[in-house]
């Protein structure tokens, strides 16, 4: 997976069609400059001189404030330097917020080196936020996770086990008590914002495999509405076969085991599967007792409470 994240990147052909930028600078080859790091820089180090331990490698945006102060340097080889800095192999590109004019030697460098520049229409602060959380998207640490992700009562539940176990079809029980499918067999995963992001391969899209039947269409069979094209992930319940020896928690006092995921830790149980358990009760179950739990409500603990108070009334009944 580190391998994967270090060859991620936007090139600067995505960010000019994604943003319907106007080009001012460089040509079709100059677009094939990418990006790695999802974040933007405003030059204001860069421009006064100082640029020893700044980071480059981000695309450069230009708001008024940077044209404001660029006009009042008189001094064109200072100019010049700080531009060819600015517009090194390692920086992407620069944008120009606001409808900006360029400068002319900025320009005039750009073109020499076949340099990308653009103009957007947005304003400042809103081009800045669009680009990180576009760049963030698409730089974000990803795994793929072997299971069927749900969204049941408004949580994210990755379905996990062995194969042949029955994941997809408790996915379709689910499904037909209203649940929502994200993803079956192949889950991808992606970390954002702090959050764990789930889908499906687009190859995937809105497909359920089912033993003995084959791969069904959901959102032709049960709606639009039984599909959900992506989720946030809240728990992991990983079905496992029933044996004896398993010796499940029966009264779920130890709480939820932790899972890490992309460095993440989520909620995560196991749940054992026979024949005759209506798996698709006990999973909503499962996930309506989880809100509760993370509303502060715990049953167990109630109940244990309850026990306890039952045993004390008792040995003080004997003693009476």
């Amino acid at each position: 997976m580190a391998n994967e994240e270090l060859t991620k990147r936007v090139y600067v052909r995505e960010i000019k069609e994604k943003f319907n930028l106007r080009q001012l600078s460089g040509n079709d080859e100059s677009l094939n400059r990418w990006v790695i790091v999802p974040d933007v820089n405003r030059p204001g180090l860069e421009l006064a001189g100082y640029s020893q331990e700044n980071d480059l490698k981000r695309v450069t945006v230009f708001g008024n404030k940077e044209i404001k102060y660029l006009s009042r340097i008189t001094d064109i080889n200072y100019l010049r330097d700080r531009y060819n800095v600015l517009t090194d192999a390692y920086t992407p590109c620069i944008i120009l917020s606001s409808n900006l004019e360029c400068p002319k030697e900025l320009l005039e460098i750009a073109q020499i080196k076949n340099f990308p520049i653009f103009v957007s229409d947005f304003k400042t602060y809103r081009l800045v936020v669009q680009l990180i959380v576009f760049l963030d998207e698409k730089l974000a640490p990803s795994d793929t996770k072997h299971g069927v992700m749900m969204n049941v009562y408004g949580l994210g539940v990755l379905l996990t086990g062995e194969s042949g176990i029955g994941k997809s079809e408790l996915a379709l029980e689910l499904i037909r008590r209203g649940h929502m499918l994200v993803a079956d067999d192949r889950v991808d995963i992606y970390r954002m914002h702090n959050d764990l992001i789930c889908e499906a391969p687009s190859l995937l899209h809105n497909m359920l495999e089912l033993r003995g039947v084959g791969v069904i269409d959901v959102t032709l069979l049960y709606g639009a509405t039984s599909v959900l094209e992506k989720c946030q992930l809240d728990m992991v319940i990983k079905l496992e076969p029933y044996t004896p020896i398993n010796n499940p928690d029966r009264l779920g006092i130890k709480g939820y085991d932790m899972i890490d995921i992309l460095g993440l830790e989520k909620p995560y149980m196991k749940i054992p599967v026979r024949e005759g358990r209506a798996m698709g009760v006990i999973v909503e179950s499962a996930v309506a007792n989880f809100r509760l739990q993370s509303a502060g409500v715990d049953a167990a603990r109630i109940f244990t409470g309850r026990v306890f108070n039952y045993i004390q009334e008792e040995n003080a009944n004997r003693k009476d």
